[in-house]
Protein backbone atom coordinates (compact mmCIF):
# COMPACT_ATOMS: atom_id res chain seq x y z
CA UNK A 1 0.00 0.00 0.00
CA UNK A 2 1.55 3.24 -0.81
CA UNK A 3 2.61 5.72 1.73
CA UNK A 4 0.43 8.62 0.32
CA UNK A 5 -2.68 6.54 0.70
CA UNK A 6 -1.99 5.10 4.73
CA UNK A 7 -2.02 8.59 5.28
CA UNK A 8 -5.14 9.77 3.77
CA UNK A 9 -8.06 6.90 4.85
CA UNK A 10 -11.26 7.59 2.87
CA UNK A 11 -9.54 10.05 0.44
CA UNK A 12 -9.14 8.23 -3.74
CA UNK A 13 -6.03 7.43 -4.64
CA UNK A 14 -3.96 9.27 -7.56
CA UNK A 15 -4.77 6.22 -9.60
CA UNK A 16 -8.99 6.79 -8.75
CA UNK A 17 -8.39 10.06 -9.82
CA UNK A 18 -6.96 10.00 -13.02
CA UNK A 19 -8.80 6.97 -14.15
CA UNK A 20 -12.33 8.56 -13.38
CA UNK A 21 -11.26 12.07 -15.14
CA UNK A 22 -10.14 9.87 -18.05
CA UNK A 23 -13.46 8.29 -18.24
CA UNK A 24 -15.16 11.18 -17.36
CA UNK A 25 -13.58 13.04 -20.62
CA UNK A 26 -15.10 10.42 -22.64
CA UNK A 27 -18.02 10.01 -21.70
CA UNK A 28 -18.81 13.56 -21.86
CA UNK A 29 -17.10 13.16 -25.28
CA UNK A 30 -19.42 10.61 -26.05
CA UNK A 31 -22.58 12.67 -24.79
CA UNK A 32 -22.01 15.87 -26.55
CA UNK A 33 -21.41 14.46 -29.85
CA UNK A 34 -25.10 12.19 -29.86
CA UNK A 35 -23.54 9.44 -30.17
CA UNK A 36 -26.56 7.86 -27.49
CA UNK A 37 -29.84 7.53 -29.18
CA UNK A 38 -32.46 7.64 -26.77
CA UNK A 39 -36.04 9.54 -27.15
CA UNK A 40 -35.67 10.58 -23.07
CA UNK A 41 -32.31 12.53 -24.18
CA UNK A 42 -33.62 14.39 -26.77
CA UNK A 43 -33.36 18.05 -27.18
CA UNK A 44 -30.98 17.81 -23.24
CA UNK A 45 -27.26 18.63 -23.00
CA UNK A 46 -26.13 16.17 -20.72
CA UNK A 47 -23.07 17.59 -18.43
CA UNK A 48 -20.17 14.98 -16.52
CA UNK A 49 -18.98 17.07 -13.78
CA UNK A 50 -17.17 14.38 -11.92
CA UNK A 51 -16.31 10.42 -11.53
CA UNK A 52 -15.53 8.60 -8.98
CA UNK A 53 -13.93 5.18 -9.28
CA UNK A 54 -13.92 2.60 -6.55
CA UNK A 55 -10.52 1.39 -5.05
CA UNK A 56 -10.60 -1.24 -7.20
CA UNK A 57 -11.58 0.59 -10.59
CA UNK A 58 -14.42 -1.78 -11.18
CA UNK A 59 -17.03 0.67 -10.84
CA UNK A 60 -17.37 4.26 -11.79
CA UNK A 61 -20.12 6.36 -10.64
CA UNK A 62 -20.93 8.94 -12.61
CA UNK A 63 -22.04 12.62 -11.72
CA UNK A 64 -24.39 14.00 -14.32
CA UNK A 65 -26.63 16.90 -14.61
CA UNK A 66 -28.87 17.96 -17.72
CA UNK A 67 -28.10 21.47 -18.25
CA UNK A 68 -30.86 24.03 -16.82
CA UNK A 69 -31.77 20.58 -15.06
CA UNK A 70 -34.91 20.02 -16.63
CA UNK A 71 -36.26 16.08 -17.15
CA UNK A 72 -33.26 14.98 -14.41
CA UNK A 73 -34.87 11.69 -13.06
CA UNK A 74 -35.85 10.82 -16.81
CA UNK A 75 -31.84 11.55 -17.68
CA UNK A 76 -30.58 9.70 -15.49
CA UNK A 77 -33.11 6.33 -15.69
CA UNK A 78 -32.09 6.64 -19.68
CA UNK A 79 -28.55 6.82 -18.98
CA UNK A 80 -28.18 4.00 -16.78
CA UNK A 81 -30.36 1.68 -19.39
CA UNK A 82 -28.12 2.49 -21.58
CA UNK A 83 -24.60 2.16 -19.61
CA UNK A 84 -23.71 -1.33 -21.11
CA UNK A 85 -23.67 0.38 -24.81
CA UNK A 86 -22.29 3.67 -23.02
CA UNK A 87 -19.38 1.04 -21.32
CA UNK A 88 -18.51 -0.23 -24.99
CA UNK A 89 -18.61 3.03 -26.52
CA UNK A 90 -15.62 4.41 -23.69
CA UNK A 91 -13.82 0.69 -23.13
CA UNK A 92 -12.90 1.88 -27.39
CA UNK A 93 -11.34 4.98 -26.47
CA UNK A 94 -9.15 4.12 -23.60
CA UNK A 95 -6.67 1.28 -22.87
CA UNK A 96 -7.68 -0.01 -20.00
CA UNK A 97 -7.36 -4.25 -18.73
CA UNK A 98 -10.47 -4.20 -17.31
CA UNK A 99 -13.42 -1.21 -18.14
CA UNK A 100 -15.43 -0.01 -15.48
CA UNK A 101 -19.27 -0.84 -14.71
CA UNK A 102 -20.74 2.74 -15.17
CA UNK A 103 -23.51 4.09 -12.73
CA UNK A 104 -25.48 7.33 -13.20
CA UNK A 105 -26.67 9.24 -10.37
CA UNK A 106 -27.94 12.67 -10.54
CA UNK A 107 -25.58 15.39 -8.89
CA UNK A 108 -27.19 17.31 -6.66
CA UNK A 109 -23.96 19.07 -4.96
CA UNK A 110 -25.41 22.42 -6.10
CA UNK A 111 -28.73 21.90 -4.74
CA UNK A 112 -27.09 21.00 -1.19
CA UNK A 113 -24.31 24.23 -1.27
CA UNK A 114 -27.86 26.64 -1.86
CA UNK A 115 -29.69 24.24 0.81
CA UNK A 116 -26.85 24.68 3.78
CA UNK A 117 -26.79 28.66 2.77
CA UNK A 118 -29.95 29.13 3.14
CA UNK A 119 -30.14 27.13 6.57
CA UNK A 120 -26.66 29.13 7.82
CA UNK A 121 -28.50 32.25 6.63
CA UNK A 122 -31.71 31.51 8.55
CA UNK A 123 -33.35 33.26 11.49
CA UNK A 124 -33.14 30.35 14.07
CA UNK A 125 -29.22 30.06 13.34
CA UNK A 126 -28.36 34.05 13.45
CA UNK A 127 -30.41 34.11 17.06
CA UNK A 128 -28.13 31.27 18.20
CA UNK A 129 -25.35 32.68 16.86
CA UNK A 130 -26.08 36.14 18.70
CA UNK A 131 -27.16 34.20 21.80
CA UNK A 132 -23.46 32.45 22.06
CA UNK A 133 -21.61 35.60 21.53
CA UNK A 134 -23.49 37.14 23.98
CA UNK A 135 -22.35 34.59 26.80
CA UNK A 136 -18.90 35.42 26.16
Amino acid sequence: MSRAHRDNPGQPSQRQLRVGELVRKELADILSRGQLRDPALDGLVITVPEVRMTPDLKVATCLVMPLGGQKADQAVAALNRSAKYLRGQVSRRMTMKYMPDLRFVLDTRFDDDDRIGRLLHSDTVRRDIEHDDSDD
